[in-house]
């Protein structure tokens, strides 16, 4: 348990090495745009189909689970309100980081470790690049970008999907809806979801970017490594999770 703890705060203080090697990289203006772009579209873009998916079905198993019982206390018209204050404030942002961890973030693990294997990282190194800011500085700054795009979209998805299902098995009327959401919703519960899109997409990144470039040995380590970034990842985005409920909502 201790050596648990121990190998978590270490890799943790790497994490936060690397992040601080690719705000520095940033900053000094030797990133190609072109490589944030293209990163975008591998960590954002190429998961946003799932990402909307879960975020839907997640609200629609929601709707069906409140709706008939505030129908019978005739509470009916709280269903949107409730089911957006959830969607936003925990739903959406929580699942497409994870499914986002889940698909890119595990990619740029065994993108990054495939390299380190294979001595691509010495190479970069001889030609006098830090391969930390090269690599880990694109896909950082892509992911907290885009992190939070794919959120505000899945809010969306996740409202209108309820909408829907609350209308489908209780026919509430969608105007009722409407107007519980817009009187449950509060800017201040859209901007922190924004923070914790923001902040998960940072997690994602630098932490299974770091495994993948902790990686030595062969074909098999790759492997193991692309797994432990996705484990890695999804603790330390609940713990963030955790921390920013327990400093904004508590």
């Amino acid at each position: 348990m201790i050596s648990f703890i121990y190998n978590g705060i270490t890799f943790l203080g790497k994490c936060l090495q690397n992040l601080f090697s690719s705000v520095k990289y940033i900053c000094s203006g030797q990133m190609r745009l072109k490589h944030a772009l293209s990163q975008a579209a591998l960590i954002s873009y190429d998961s946003l189909l799932i990402s909307l998916t879960i975020s839907f079905v997640a609200a629609a198993v929601i709707t069906i689970q409140v709706s008939k019982q505030f129908l019978m206390s005739g509470a009916d018209s709280y269903v949107g309100g409730t089911l957006t204050v959830v969607i936003i404030r925990e739903i959406a942002p929580a699942f497409v980081a994870l499914s986002i961890g889940a698909r890119a973030g595990t990619a740029i693990s065994a993108e990054i470790a495939n390299m380190q294997v294979t001595e691509q990282v010495d190479a970069i190194k001889t030609l006098k690049v830090d391969p930390v800011g090269y690599y880990f500085a694109p896909r950082i700054l892509s992911a907290a970008l885009t992190v939070p795009m794919v959120t505000v979209i899945a809010e969306l998805v996740g409202i209108l999907g309820g909408l829907l299902v609350a209308y489908l098995t209780i026919q509430l009327h969608p105007h009722r809806y409407i107007n519980s959401v817009w009187a449950w919703l509060k800017l201040r519960d859209f901007y922190i979801s924004i923070f914790k899109a923001f902040v998960f997409g940072i997690l994602i990144a630098d932490v299974c970017a770091t495994q993948g470039y902790e990686t030595k040995g062969g074909a098999k380590e790759v492997g193991i490594s692309t797994t432990q970034a996705a484990i890695k990842s999804t603790i330390y985005m609940l713990i963030a999770d955790f921390l920013i409920n327990f400093v904004f909502y508590l």
